[in-house]
């Protein structure tokens, strides 16, 4: 089983029309703010905010031993104020869920809240492993040890379950030299290392001088004490001291390296503060420290610092606008709620986020010498051949890198998955026809015919107002969400349409209970096909179910049809059109006789626009029996590929009227990994309840639970082909 791995596959899974419907008067809302003598301003925001959190709202809090504490208060546009919140257990911190963010305005009104729902917990706080004990194993981790934080007592929650911790940041170097800031924590009752986060995040190259530039400086030293201490200097950490004018415009004077380094912070800096109306990269004024003279083609943050090395030909030091902005992107990412997570999906999103403060920092410096775009690390020819080593409006055009969410798996690389969502801020931005010189930008499949953009300060604050919302499950889907609102409260309903029009063409569906943008917009819809494959024998027949949802207009009819199916293959649709936010059942009935393949059929949607999807029809593989699942009442089949979920029964939900026992039953093909999901809707969202316990083809569940609705998410972690699920309900 593995549950971390899941991430994008689940997370594409959108709840279906029919249940949001059916949930409709079940979900839960957020709460109103309880009286408050008015005239208060902000206190009055934050007794709101605070209300909002106490009502333990997503089942953040379990019992009399959680709290949520608030950790941050950050003022906003149009009166509005996010409040940061902590889980908390017996009073130590809890990390890994249950942490949540409330926005109110000034008038004590709750607008949205997001949190990251987490299982109740039940641990011993009592640690068998000392201080230094957990101190020594963490720093043991590292083969050189620059520094180490003094561990904290604190709950991990770890897969699902909470251990009772010791958390400390150990920065060093590993046993192959590499650059290393572990996010560590030691297991306080057995001793051994429970998770251990790498924060550095590499950036394989960028930049080069910005020409004869205004930077703040202490008199005799490169330090700006105007932005929290921030100060540049060489690998020992201390700042380099002189006079004005600092540096010599050489390509690897490392003095001309931090004329570079502190330009380009601190013009992110003065953005943030001016475009925002945000204080700096940690939120509070300032930033961390920066190091010049690096000798690897390499730059980093790694929550203590960012450093910054030389290009792969020795020919210049990579301290370009665009790069310097990308790691203190990093820091702004590392200081919003919800941190720097662990997960693969959030680690591209991550870098995604500093490639948009790259871009936002290069627009707002506006340097004739580097001039704005949204290509990365365009200045460094880090390969000799003047190409960039990520493209915003086109991530593909970098080695393939995705452009489209559903195109991303649990082992897309980092670097690569920042693809989706760099494209969704170009087509926010820009649009995906810009004109005047600007490149147009592809739509994914299922997408809107086209994107108006909105320009890069607006799409810039939308994105920030997000950050301000993440928490530790950050995904696309939460961003999708978070910038929904963001876009709703600070501006209006026609930034807050062009925003779900570039998730949309980037292939994020729309999430239950996001926000009603209102307003009007260009009538359109998405299609999607819930399994996308599928595998029957001859003379049989298969089922997917064909989902619709309303992206601009008022909802439209969309009729469906299908194209490409081979001979003997016939579809049909029940029904055959659907009102746009509804959907339908499709049948594909294979004859006896039809020849063994894999053929690819195309379904298409016709309203306003039109709009397809591919369905993968295997006939002639191997269905596996049931094995050992005997006693469940109901069977169901469906086929993946590897990195694929799908949603059970039938795409959809079961509602359960009593308290019993949930028993899943799946049995996948020989050779393969599958993973096993019972997940409950627990008012706002689906929460597992339940995992499989091994790692292969076979996986089973049993959990006793309360009357509610219900579903089983299959996961392919490794390998495809056809499986079966047996299961049955109180």
């Amino acid at each position: 089983m593995h549950p971390t791995r899941l991430t994008a596959a689940v997370a594409a899974l959108a709840l279906s029309a029919s249940l949001a419907t059916a949930l409709a008067g079940t979900a839960a809302a957020a709460p109103q703010a309880q009286p408050v003598p008015p005239g208060h301003g902000k206190s009055l925001a934050l007794a709101a905010a605070d209300t909002a959190a106490a009502s333990g709202l997503d089942e953040l809090r379990h019992g009399a031993d959680e709290d949520l504490v608030r950790t941050s208060v950050t003022p906003w546009a149009n009166g509005l104020y996010y409040a940061a919140y902590q889980r908390t257990y017996k009073g130590l911190p809890v990390h890994g869920g249950g942490d949540a963010v409330v926005l109110t305005d000034s008038a004590g009104k709750v607008r949205d809240v997001t949190g990251s729902a987490a299982p109740a917990i039940s641990v011993p706080t009592t640690a068998k492993v000392t201080a230094a004990a957990a101190l020594a194993t963490a720093r043991g981790q590292l083969a050189a040890v620059e520094s180490a934080d003094a561990p904290e007592l604190t709950v991990l929650l770890k897969d699902g379950k909470p251990v009772l911790a010791w958390h400390t940041l150990v920065v060093g170097r590993t046993a192959k030299g590499l650059p290393s800031s572990l996010d560590t924590y030691v297991d306080a009752r057995t001793g051994k290392v429970a998770r251990a986060t790498d924060k550095v995040m590499h950036a394989e190259g960028r930049g080069y001088h910005n020409g004869n530039v205004t930077i703040d400086t202490a008199a005799s030293s490169m330090t700006d004490t105007s932005r929290g201490g921030f100060k540049c200097g060489g690998q020992n950490g201390s700042a380099y001291t002189g006079s004005s004018p600092w540096g010599n415009n050489g390509a690897n004077d490392l003095v001309t390296a931090c004329v570079d380094i502190m330009y380009a912070a601190q013009k992110e800096h003065s953005m943030l503060k001016e475009w925002f109306g945000y204080n700096g990269q940690n939120g509070q004024g300032g930033m961390v420290p920066a190091r010049a003279g690096l000798s690897e083609v390499n730059a980093y943050y790694d929550g203590t610092k960012t450093t910054y090395g030389r290009a792969q030909t020795g020919s210049n030091q990579l301290t370009g606008i665009d790069v310097v902005a990308h790691e203190y992107g990093h820091e702004i990412f590392d200081r919003t709620p919800g941190s720097a997570g662990s997960s693969n999906e959030n680690g591209g999103m991550n870098e995604s986020t500093g490639d948009i403060f790259g871009a936002l920092t290069e627009h707002y410096a506006n340097n004739p010498n580097d001039t704005p775009d949204y290509t990365v690390g365009e200045k460094v020819n880090f390969f000799g051949d003047g190409k960039p080593i990520r493209n915003m409006y086109n991530p593909s055009l970098v080695g393939g890198d995705p452009n489209c969410y559903p195109q991303l798996t649990s082992g897309t690389e980092v670097h690569a998955a920042a693809g989706p969502q760099n494209h969704w801020f170009y087509l926010l931005a820009e649009g995906s026809n810009p004109g005047g010189g600007k490149p147009s930008s592809p739509i994914c499949s299922g997408g809107p015919s086209s994107v108006t953009g909105i320009g890069i300060q607006k799409a810039g604050k939308i994105f920030m107002g997000a950050l301000l919302m993440k928490t530790s499950s950050w995904n696309h889907p939460a961003a999708r969400r978070a910038t929904l609102t963001s876009a709703k409260n600070t501006y209006g309903s026609a930034e807050c349409n062009a925003v779900k029009a570039a998730w949309n063409a980037v292939g994020v569906p729309a999430q239950s209970g996001e926000t009603d943008c209102g307003g009007t917009s260009t009538p359109d819809f998405t299609l999607s096909l819930n399994p996308s494959s599928g595998s029957v024998q001859p003379g049989g027949s298969v089922t997917s179910t064909v989902a619709t949802s309303t992206t601009g207009g008022s909802a439209q009819t969309v009729q469906l049809s299908a194209s490409g199916a081979p001979s003997g293959v016939t579809v049909s649709f029940s029904p055959s059109s659907v009102t746009s936010g509804g959907s339908s059942t499709m049948t594909v009935q294979v004859a006896a006789g039809t020849a063994n393949g894999t053929y690819p059929i195309t379904v298409t949607g016709t309203g306003s626009a039109t709009h397809t999807v591919t369905y993968q029809l295997a006939v002639g593989t191997t269905v596996p029996e049931p094995t050992g699942c005997d006693a469940t009442e109901y069977t169901y089949q469906g086929s993946l590929t590897s990195g694929q979920a799908a949603v059970q029964p039938n795409g959809s939900y079961y509602y359960s009227a009593t308290a019993g026992t949930h028993v899943g039953c799946l049995r996948g093909p020989a050779g393969t990994d599958y993973d096993l999901y019972l997940q409950k809707w627990n008012g706002s969202a689906w929460a597992d309840v339940a995992v499989g316990g091994t790692a292969g083809a076979d996986e089973d569940t049993s959990y006793y639970g309360t009357a509610g609705y219900y579903r089983y998410v299959v996961h392919a972690y490794s390998g495809s082909g056809a499986y079966t699920l047996g299961l049955s309900a109180p």
